[in-house]
Order: structure tokens, then C-alpha cells, then sequence
């Protein structure tokens, strides 16, 4: 179910992020849209089902969180589809990927991708965060289109490293939910992402424990 354009899309907007990826990573990436195209017919894994739009608003949304990838094992909390974890596992083979999500479906779909693009360095868990047991502490947390800044430190906060990092990803910039994070978190950092054919603001938060109120 590969689109015939997904190829060029995805070729002009990695030069337009300043990526190079090899000739198999783009592939697995195109195939990777297949497989979310046709399973979203069943399991209803991501509301973009134009797909003119898939590359810019799944793929390269996705991969514009690279350059803030900086932790040798990520865990992406509310997985859902697999954004941004599978194609930030592709693009960086060498490092390990841990996707978690509370839902059968989506979890069932992550294995798939697992399994048919052969990413040996992939873990899907099923699961609710707040339950998880951390047998080791993740320096960074990645979250797209999860739920509230409160609700992620609250619910993931526990399987954060002490100096680790939430990384997520925003539309337009949540003042509300910043001015809503509960004692002990604070806004780190924050980075206007620009997207290569998106339209509409996206925003990275990086948000940390804040040590001045001993969090």
C-alpha cells in the first residue's frame, strides 16, 4: 500500500532537515507508512489517512526529534502507531527502542512492524505506564500526542532516570499545561520544530526535575 510519491516526499525532506539516511533506512521508512496504512484500516492507529501528508506529518514530524536523541536506550511512553519510536529506531539503528502502550491493537501492530522490518533493536511492552515495574530507569522519555504534561510526569515520572529528560512533542506551545506542571518538575528547555511540509506550529518541551524545590 505504499503511495507512489511517499519516496521523493521523503528524500527532499530529509535534505530539508539536514539528514542523511541511508537507501535501506529510507525504504524501511516507506514500508513502515505501509504497514500503518493498511492496518489503520482495521485497528484506527492515527487520524492522518491522507496520503499526501503521511511523510511530512508521520515520518518527518517523527524524525525531527533526532537531534535531542542524545540517550543510548529511549522509551517512548502512549506509542500508539508507532510515532515517533519506530521511525527514530530506524534511523538509529545503534541505539535501543523501548515502545509502550496500554493498547492490545496498537501494541499487536508495533510487534508487526518489529517482526516485518526486522528491527532487532525494538521492545514493545503492553502496558500502563503508572504500572510498570522499572527494572532500569530510562534516561530520556519521548511522548507524541500522549496526554498532558502533568498526567506524563506523573504517570512515567517513576521510570525517569534521576537526571533524565522528558522529550515531548506539542503542537501549538501547552502555556497552560507548563504553568499546570506539579512541584518538583520544571520546563527545561523548549524548541520550535520545523517540519518539512507542515503546516501549524510543533514544539519539542523538554522538562527535567527540578532540584531547586527538590524534586
Amino acid at each position: 500500500m505504499n503511495h507512489p510519491r511517499w519516496h521523493d516526499q521523503l528524500s527532499s525532506g530529509l535534505t530539508a532537515l539536514g539528514l542523511t539516511l541511508s537507501a535501506q533506512q529510507q525504504e524501511r521508512l516507506v514500508s513502515f507508512l505501509g504497514l500503518l496504512t493498511k492496518w489503520n484500516l482495521a485497528y484506527n492507529l492515527t487520524a492522518v489517512r491522507e496520503p499526501s501528508e503521511m511523510v511530512s506529518r508521520q515520518l518527518l514530524d517523527s524524525l525531527s526529534l533526532l537531534p535531542w536523541v542524545t540517550t543510548g536506550h529511549l522509551l517512548d511512553v502512549g506509542a500508539g502507531g508507532g510515532l515517533p519510536g519506530i521511525p527514530l529506531a530506524i534511523a538509529l539503528p545503534d541505539r535501543r527502542f523501548t515502545l509502550l502502550d496500554s493498547n492490545s491493537k496498537k501494541t499487536r501492530f508495533l510487534t508487526q512492524c518489529v517482526l516485518e522490518l526486522k528491527l532487532s533493536n525494538v521492545d514493545v511492552i503492553h502496558g500502563r505506564a503508572e504500572a510498570c515495574d522499572p527494572g532500569a530507569r530510562y534516561d530520556q522519555i519521548s511522548s507524541r500526542a500522549f496526554s498532558a504534561l502533568a498526567n506524563l510526569v506523573a504517570w512515567c515520572g517513576h521510570l525517569l532516570a534521576d537526571d533524565g529528560q522528558f522529550l515531548a512533542m506539542k503542537g501549538q506551545f501547552p502555556d497552560d499545561e507548563v504553568a499546570a506542571l506539579p512541584a518538583g518538575w520544571r520546563l527545561a528547555a523548549h524548541h520550535p520544530l520545523q517540519v518539512p511540509g507542515c503546516t501549524g506550529e510543533r514544539h519539542l518541551l523538554i522538562i527535567d526535575r527540578d532540584s531547586e524545590t527538590g524534586g
